[in-house]
């Protein structure tokens, strides 16, 4: 049979523009990118990561079977995958100040799920708080693995309103829980909740009653990097995160420890235990990205994030929103519709803030009266916007855009309104390249 020939755009796509080879695709990436230059992003757990961060994910390493770690792999022609794996442990390590890292998780659920499958057999309990109160599916959802597979038990928010901390975690909830289940596991980290978690309080409640205490601080990972909240280090056992959201990098999973027994463990339940080979073309952007969170400029950033937030919730407070524990300390804040429009659920705010430009996500508040699919709040945050370059100042009227879509009723004329003034808006602070 004669030799088959591949034609110059199969078998050399990099001579190739995207354009030429697929141009259906191309069109759409270009739209989403228009999308992305004229919105304003408030999806709390959303960033921009820099060129630089996207130009090693879309780089030939995507090309690389790596199962296994650095120096141990299944497959010959790993070497320079694990110098770049490598540079990803190193600078993880540098950024959180411990002893071990796993750079391979390939979301933050996915980190989770080798924590718990590191740490807990089946049917094991672990404490955490519920997802209406601002937890996560991984958290012991009865509809994830970890509330299937394992034994969630759950405390709670302080919900006196007459208390200046009502809203924030209930310590003694807690210590109550642990006392009553005794959980091999306490977990701390959450996925709305707008306070600064007490790591060595909590710590000191696992100590009491002989848990081992795990972090999942995905969203805070960028402030804690930055010094903009508390390190879970050296209080927390292990501590999970994704690499996006408030760290700016790509998509993607991280696990840290200072103890080499459990960092073992970690590694074992990443692979083989519950991933095969890892996306190494991700690794290395989360090793850009880790790079760019080593550099003074990042402290900034996390500073400014904070800011913003508190300003945003200050403004919305304002305007007579209100707001979970009535204000922030991180980068997001959680609006309960309930008292300035009763019939005005989240799920139906979202599109009509997405109709005029701005993009949010819908979110259960404490005490939720809704189902999950239309729950009674909003969950917003800072860090795109902040990515962006707009301050403190801007969020007043970031906050004046939002409340003339919540009180707009759906009016098309009035949200095309708003649309025309998000538009000029973003145009004053163009995407970053």
């Amino acid at each position: 049979m004669p030799e088959t020939t591949l034609a110059p755009s199969d078998s050399d796509v990099s001579a190739a523009t995207l354009a030429d080879t697929d141009p259906a695709i191309a069109k759409l990436i270009a739209a989403e990118a228009q999308r992305q230059e004229h919105t304003l992003e408030l999806i709390a757990s959303e960033n921009h990561c820099s060129a630089a961060v996207m130009a090693a994910q879309g780089s030939c390493l995507t090309n690389k079977y790596c199962e296994g770690y650095p120096a141990k792999r299944y497959y010959s022609g790993c070497g320079f995958y694990d110098e770049v794996e490598s540079l990803a442990i190193e600078r993880a390590k540098q950024m959180f100040g411990c002893g071990f890292a796993n750079v391979q998780p390939h979301s933050g659920a996915n980190a989770n799920f080798a924590v718990q499958l590191a740490l807990l057999e089946p049917g094991a309990t672990f404490a955490a708080i519920q997802l209406s109160d601002g937890g996560h599916l991984t958290h012991g959802s009865p509809v994830n693995v970890s509330g299937k597979w394992l034994n969630p038990v759950t405390y709670k928010l302080v919900d006196d309103e007459s208390r200046d901390d009502w809203g924030h975690i209930d310590y003694d909830s807690v210590d109550a829980v642990c006392a009553e289940h005794k959980p091999k596991v306490l977990m701390c980290g959450y996925s709305a909740y707008p306070r600064t978690i007490d790591f060595a309080k909590f710590r000191a409640i696992a100590d009491k009653h002989g848990c081992l205490l795990w972090a999942d601080v995905a969203h805070i990972a960028g402030l804690i990097v930055g010094g903009a909240h508390p390190s879970p280090f050296p209080h927390c056992h292990i501590v999970s995160t994704t690499t996006h959201k408030t760290l700016r990098g790509p998509r993607g999973g991280l696990v840290l420890t200072n103890d080499e027994d459990l960092a073992k463990k970690i590694d074992r339940a990443v692979f083989p235990g519950s991933q095969g080979g890892p996306l190494m073309h991700v690794i290395a952007a989360k090793a850009v990205a880790f790079g760019e969170a080593l550099r003074p400029t990042f402290k900034t950033y996390a500073s400014e994030v904070v800011k913003n937030a508190q300003a945003l919730a200050s403004a919305l407070m304002g305007k007579g929103y209100k707001l979970s524990s009535n204000g922030t300390d991180n980068h997001l804040m959680v609006v309960d519709l309930r008292p300035t429009d009763p019939d005005l659920a989240g799920k139906e705010a979202a599109l009509w803030l997405e109709t005029a430009g701005i993009i949010t996500s819908m979110s259960t508040v404490p005490k939720e009266t809704r189902k999950p699919f239309n729950p009674s709040g909003l969950r917003l945050g800072t860090p795109a916007l902040t990515t962006r370059g707009l301050g403190a100042d801007d969020m007043n009227t970031v906050a004046e855009l939002i409340d003339r879509v919540l009180t707009s009723k759906g009016d098309q004329g009035k949200l095309d309104a708003v649309r025309s003034d998000v538009v000029e808006l973003c145009k004053k602070f163009p995407m970053p390249h």
